[in-house]
């Protein structure tokens, strides 16, 4: 290895056969891994390295299948080779590398299109100018870069330019340093080398950088390679002082461990959990970049796996903010976990087609705070608001969608708990009352079942088969750990028996939003012999949809006639 300042290649952290053959080619070039050299004195030792290097060496084969080399494909040879057309026709003395995880995921064998291109003399802009004026002499279409402004609010700290390349957007930005202040987790930025560009970053597996000029992967931490094979969530820099300066960098931590199966390295849990970094997320990160994060976590591959390391980090409560002097019941994030679990495993022993890609997100809100529904808090004007609002609205600055979407179906759940044991025959349907659908026309009791059942559908629309299955949580009681695996089995036969029962009754299209009115408000009107429009109309109109759902053959006309007549002996009784 050659020292000051030169290139060491390791070849413990090499990803296999390591040559640069510059003279070739872009397209027939092979990667190679390499680390800067470094003396003694730096923040992470070259010697420190190798010895962990060496320990790695002696440890089992390791569990990730990490590529060779990086393998491009027809796209991006094409658009790293344009990118080398434009340093060179201009003379320009810039080290183009693609930066974190495109490099990441590429080792791993997937695909990726978000590519990040980091400069190591110049702004993204400039560059992006370059490239405009480039494809202007060769007569090509003048592209138009977008400058994205930093906006360290929303931990944007630098300047990015992006510009649409073989119809992939490409984002430019200069290699750049952090310096951080005490109590702010905005950093003062300046231009830095690869190497400090790599240790600021939030992790060894994202601090990898694919150098287009040589074709090399650059380890520059000398830990992202062995990280990345062996499967673990380690900082560059020490965790707790990682955490301090960013603290936005422990759900990423998280997210990134339950993401590709990782572990969580001992030393970033401590941390993680320390008094000082939860004080920091609390203190340090916007709500909007909390929510962010959560919901990357919560749409992503493994959610249960996410939401668990943020409860056995003590950090549950630190994420999902509670309103002022609100009392934390001992033990509701487990609850909360557990119900996500089940659900999760509920839906591996269901269908796939029960739940759609695009519900699958609110089923697992619905299900992780399940243990809240019932929770309120007093906002002002002593106004009694659910908890759940709060969470989405306040604790993550989600959509107000999602949070009346989740309220919607934990309401719909509880009612179908009272609709269950008519469902599976447990209760006599001659007995059959519930307490949120007063007022009832007088219909055969055997359609009362269909007549209920219908409304909570007609209610809750498509989102009918998720309150279904977060309903199973509760009934007959709510989940316990005790004897989970036959439990979820049960509550899986559960679903499918009420569910094919629905389907049997012929409600299917009134959970579609299929069920539309025989008579309008003009013809109510005009069948109760009133000239101007009055609120027993609205009362009405509900009738019509319980007579509709009672007898599902029957016409306008049918209808019509059934309202006067209804009206008539209301008027005589009165």
């Amino acid at each position: 290895m050659r020292n000051g300042g030169g290139w060491a290649i390791l070849e413990s952290a090499r990803v296999g056969g390591v040559f640069a053959a510059l003279h070739l080619p872009l397209r027939q070039r092979r990667s190679l891994v390499a680390v800067p050299s470094r003396t003694l004195n730096t923040r992470r030792p070259l010697l420190l390295r190798l010895l962990r290097a060496s320990a790695m060496a002696a440890s089992p084969p390791p569990p990730v299948d990490v590529k060779d080399r990086i393998e491009l494909n027809d796209k991006e040879h094409r658009i790293f080779d344009r990118l080398l057309q434009v340093v060179r026709h201009y003379n320009l003395q810039t080290q183009l590398r693609v930066a974190g995880g495109w490099v990441r995921d590429k080792l791993l064998g997937k695909e990726c299109d978000d590519i990040d291109i980091a400069l190591d003399n110049m702004l993204g802009r400039e560059f992006c100018d370059k490239i405009t004026d480039y494809l202007s002499s060769t007569g090509e279409v003048t592209k138009v870069a977008a400058v994205i402004l930093s906006n360290p609010d929303q931990s944007k700290h630098l300047e990015t330019a992006r510009m649409r390349l073989d119809d992939i957007w490409i984002d430019f930005v200069n290699l750049r340093a952090e310096d951080y202040s005490q109590n702010s987790r905005i950093p003062t930025m300046r231009f830095g080398t690869a190497e400090e560009d790599a240790y600021r970053r939030d992790l060894t597996i994202n601090s990898l950088f694919y150098n287009i000029t040589t074709s090399q992967v650059e380890d520059f931490t000398g830990r992202g390679i062995i990280d990345l094979k062996y499967g673990k969530i380690v900082t560059p820099l020490p965790p707790k002082e990682t955490f301090l300066d960013d603290p936005l960098r422990v759900l990423r931590a998280i997210r990134f461990a339950a993401r590709f199966g990782f572990t969580l390295d001992q030393e970033l849990k401590i941390a993680a959990a320390s008094a000082e970094v939860k004080a920091a997320i609390a203190g340090k990160i916007s709500r909007e970049r909390v929510g962010h994060e959560v919901d990357l976590m919560v749409s992503g591959n493994e959610p249960v796996k996410a939401m668990t390391y943020i409860c056995d980090l003590s950090l549950f409560f630190v994420v999902f903010s509670l309103p002022q002097n609100f009392e934390v019941i001992e033990g509701l994030d487990r609850r909360c976990i557990l119900n996500m679990d089940a659900i999760a495993k509920l839906l591996r022993l269901l269908d796939r087609d029960v739940i759609s890609d695009g519900e699958r997100r609110l089923t697992f809100y619905a299900a992780l705070l399940l243990p809240l529904q019932k929770l309120t808090y007093i906002a002002s004007k002593s106004k009694e608001i659910p908890l759940v609002d709060f969470i989405f609205r306040v604790s993550l600055k989600l959509k107000m969608d999602d949070a009346k979407a989740v309220i919607m179906i934990h309401n719909a759940a509880q009612k179908f708990v009272a609709l269950i044991p008519y469902f599976t025959s447990a209760k006599d349907v001659n007995t059959m009352e519930v307490d949120w659908e007063k007022g009832l026309i007088d219909i055969p009791v055997a359609s009362k079942l269909r007549v209920y059942a219908g409304l909570l559908l007609d209610e809750i629309k498509g989102l009918w088969q998720i309150s279904l299955l977060v309903s199973t949580l509760l009934y007959p009681n709510s989940l316990d750990a005790a004897d989970e695996k036959s439990d979820i089995s049960e509550r899986k036969e559960l679903f499918t028996t009420v569910k094919n029962e629905i389907v049997k009754l012929g409600l299917e299209e009134v959970g579609l939003g299929n069920l539309k009115p025989l008579v309008d408000g003009m013809s109510i009107m005009s069948a109760l012999g009133l000239s101007s429009p009055s609120s027993v109309v609205g009362e009405w109109k509900r009738k019509v949809r319980q007579w509709q759902l009672a007898y599902p053959l029957g016409t306008k006309e049918e209808c019509i006639d059934w309202i006067k007549e209804s009206h008539s002996k209301r008027l005589r009784t009165e």
